[in-house]
Formats: C-alpha cells, sequence, structure tokens
C-alpha cells in the first residue's frame, strides 16, 4: 500500500463517480416447522421495503453474472425471499443451525445446514435443501476467533485472508504457500482437523487511492470517497472506509467547499469511519449507479452467502458479483481487518470506498481486494450494519424519509426501536406483541415488526 489514501496530485486524475448525491424460537427436532412464506410475484424487489431494483442495476447484474434479460427481476425476487425462509430456519434450529447459502442463476435455491440430520424434515418444508454437517455455525466462528486472537501476535501478510466457509462448512485459511499457513495455524493452537488451506498468490491491499463515490478531499492533501449518507442525532454526514482518515482530519467536497470532520475512525480491526458535515451539505438516500443513474438505499437487510451484490466505484464503474463469505478476516500491508465481507464483484484502485448495495439494502463500503476488473479478483467490503452500531448511526433511507414511524412499546425494555440493529435470533416487543429478527438489519421508522413479514416472525 503507498499510503492510507490518495495523493491530491494521483487522484486528480480520477473522474469521482460512485456513491451518494451529496454530500427461534430453540426447538426440538421434531417440533413443527413455521409455515413457509406464501409465494410472492416475480418483481425486484428488496426485503423490508418492496422498492422496485432499477433498470441499470438489472442490467448490471444480467452483464456480470451472465443473465438473459428478465432473469436479473427473477433472482433478486427469489433471493429475498430465501433470506426470509432462512432466517425462520435459523431461529427454529438454534445451536443446531450451519448457516445458509443461495446457489442458481435464477432461482436462488436455498440450502439450510444443521448438525443433527432429524431436522431435515424441518428444512424440507420450508422448500429449502438440507445439509447434514459436523459443526454448527457457532463452533465455526469459534475456531475463526482463535485465527483473529493469534492475528494481534503474529505476522500474517503470507497467510492474509481468513473466513467461516458455510457451504463447505469449514474454516479456511488463504495462504501464499503451505509453511505460511502452518505457521498460523500453530500460532492459533489449532491443528489442520480445525482449518483447511487454500494457496494462493493474491495479497490484497486497501484500495486507497480511491473515489467510490462522489469525491472528498482530507486536510486538502488526499482524496476518499462517500459511502452512504447517515445522520446521527441531528448531525449529517456519511459513512467512508476507515483507512481514509483519522478523528479530526477536516474534509473539503468534491467541488473543494469546506465539507466536515471525520468523528471516528477504526482501522485497522475494522476499515470504518464516519465524517460529520456543515449545513451545506445535506444527506440523502441515494447512490450513484451507472450512467448516472441513483439508487435509493431502502435498507440495510445482510443479504445470505451466494447472493447478488453489486458496487460503484470511480475507476470500473458499476460491477457486479455473489457472496463468497461472510465473517471474513484480511491482512493489508498497514494491518488486519476482521468481519468483512468477501465478493466475486472485481474492483481496481481507485474503487475504495464505494458502496456495495444488493437490490436497494445497503451491504457496505469498499475496503479492499486483489485482482482486476480485466482478469477478474476479488473485492472485501466493510458490512454496513456493525459500521452503524458501533458509531450509533442511522442510515438515510427513502423509508426513513417518506413514512412516519410506527408506535412502539417505549415502556418495555426489550421494546422495538427504530434505528437500532438487529442481528437474526432477537426478539422485541411491539404494539403488544412479540416478535423474533429473521434477517439482520437496521431498523427503519416506517418498518414496524408487524409491517415487515420479511424480517421478523411473530412469536
Amino acid at each position: 500500500m503507498v499510503g492510507r489514501h490518495a495523493a491530491r496530485s494521483r487522484s486528480a486524475a480520477l473522474a469521482a463517480l460512485g456513491a451518494l448525491v451529496l454530500t427461534a424460537l430453540p426447538a426440538a427436532a421434531s417440533a413443527a416447522p413455521p409455515p413457509a412464506p406464501a409465494p410472492r410475484p416475480v418483481t425486484a424487489q428488496t426485503p423490508g421495503s418492496g422498492a422496485a431494483a432499477p433498470a441499470r442495476m438489472l442490467r448490471a447484474m444480467e452483464r456480470d453474472l451472465n443473465l438473459a434479460p428478465g432473469q436479473a427481476a427473477v433472482r433478486l425476487a427469489n433471493e429475498a425471499e430465501a433470506g426470509t425462509r432462512a432466517g425462520m430456519l435459523h431461529n427454529t434450529l438454534g445451536d443446531r443451525f450451519a448457516g445458509a447459502w443461495v446457489s442458481g442463476a435464477t432461482s436462488a435455491e436455498l440450502t439450510v445446514a444443521t448438525t443433527d440430520a432429524a431436522d431435515t424434515a424441518a428444512i424440507e418444508a420450508q422448500g429449502a435443501k438440507a445439509a447434514v454437517v459436523d459443526r454448527g455455525l457457532a463452533e465455526l466462528r469459534a475456531v475463526k476467533e482463535k485465527l483473529d486472537a493469534a492475528a494481534v501476535r503474529t505476522a500474517t501478510r503470507q497467510s492474509p485472508v481468513w473466513y467461516v466457509d458455510v457451504p463447505n462448512n469449514r474454516v479456511t485459511v488463504q495462504a501464499t504457500g503451505e509453511s505460511a499457513a502452518a505457521r498460523f495455524v500453530e500460532a492459533a493452537g489449532l491443528s489442520g482437523q480445525d482449518v483447511s488451506v487454500r494457496i494462493s498468490p493474491d495479497q490484497p491491499r486497501v484500495l486507497e487511492d480511491l473515489v467510490g463515490g462522489d469525491a472528498f478531499y482530507i486536510n486538502d492533501e488526499a482524496r476518499c470517497s462517500i459511502g452512504f449518507s447517515v445522520t446521527k442525532d441531528d448531525q449529517q454526514g456519511f459513512a467512508t472506509a476507515g483507512h481514509c482518515g483519522n478523528p479530526g482530519a477536516t474534509t473539503t467536497g468534491y467541488n473543494e467547499a469546506p465539507q466536515g470532520t471525520f468523528q471516528a475512525s477504526t482501522f485497522p480491526g475494522k476499515d470504518m469511519a464516519w465524517v460529520g458535515v456543515n449545513s451545506d451539505w445535506t444527506a440523502t438516500p441515494d447512490v450513484k449507479a451507472e450512467g448516472g443513474e441513483k439508487i435509493q438505499v431502502t435498507g440495510s437487510v445482510e443479504a445470505l452467502v451466494g447472493a447478488s451484490v453489486c458496487r460503484s466505484g470511480s475507476t470500473t464503474g458499476w460491477r457486479c458479483g455473489t457472496v463468497e463469505q461472510h465473517d471474513t478476516s484480511v491482512t493489508y500491508p498497514d494491518g488486519t481487518v476482521d468481519g468483512v465481507t468477501r465478493t466475486t464483484a472485481c474492483a481496481e484502485g481507485g474503487d475504495s470506498g464505494g458502496p456495495f448495495v444488493s437490490g436497494t439494502e445497503a451491504q457496505g463500503t469498499t475496503s479492499g481486494g486483489s485482482g482486476d476488473c480485466t482478469n477478474g479478483g476479488t473485492t472485501f467490503y466493510q458490512p454496513v450494519n456493525p459500521l452503524l452500531s458501533d458509531f450509533g448511526l442511522t442510515l438515510k433511507t427513502t423509508s426513513a424519509a417518506a413514512q412516519t414511524p410506527a408506535p412502539q412499546d417505549n415502556a418495555a425494555a426489550d421494546a422495538w426501536t427504530a434505528g437500532r440493529v438487529y442481528e437474526v435470533g432477537a426478539t422485541v416487543s411491539y404494539d403488544g406483541a412479540r416478535y423474533r429478527c429473521l434477517q439482520g438489519h437496521q431498523a427503519q421508522g416506517a418498518g414496524s415488526p408487524a409491517s415487515t413479514p420479511a424480517l421478523w416472525q411473530r412469536v
């Protein structure tokens, strides 16, 4: 990595393209499964909002995922529906749940893994394939946490990527050679039975000389890109990559007008930051896509492994791919970042910080990667929900702007609360009833549990 972010002289040649306009019940194996969701019409809608995906996004998906005209809309609709079923099964299986993923060009065929063969009937009743495996998701995550801890005290530049591989029910270390992988695994106190090794020459780097969204300058000498618009109380701002600036650094906008100040930044460890802007700038739910079209973000529902994602960047424009793994760790020259998502969407220098979306749901901001858009590559993004939760931010969305927040059970300690990030399995009270979360997301003011059955199941 040349530096933490692009030198202004180098970045000046890059055109700004990109992000924002501005700126479970645990049950016995024999328990009856919850009813499968009713069939839904084939429209390219996203889970929490029903918002249709823009035509340019669908065309980009068809180009990059080798789909025929019309197939992208079918795929997005099927992926959204599969996410709801996966959440129901996650809550039903509890500790036996070993992950879920989708596959197929358009069908988004759902597979759910379990450690108990007796769960097969319940999984198949939801229209999913059952995979019986040895290790639950919690056990796999515990193995990865040992690698995370070892990375703090061990050099990992030659074994730069490790992740929970849900479809293969294992934890994988990607290394430049067998010996580098063996040293890392041994330092974590693990054995070859705990971890598989993938040999690759790739050594990801932070895409720091980049403008994934509208350009902004840091301390009048370096340039990065806007991710998603956010608010915190009355303060407007935007999320971006942590490697772009330190707390207190000042920013100017794409037009070099005074803009704001970095309020918080984390890198390495995580790759997240947010900038508070002055009154001359207005936060919007818009993300720039191909051909200058704007996509409006409706929420932040996390996509399943295998689901389609698209990203915007100043160098390579609008590119699409699929989610390979969540909960990935990657070592850049400046240090290790944990909890990023690994994708097949290509990126190049100049694309860092840009937004990743699935349909109209925000997924994260580009962190780094390897390869290019000529020969193909791997790109990692910092998930947006942890960023919102860590910094206490609210994502700017169309649903929040267009509707009045629904009433809440404010007297209850576990009352559903707009702006809070919820993980799968979380339970809340709302309007005298209890609900369990089906898909990780930040609650939107207009999307109460009662009105978003794709995200919440009444219990």
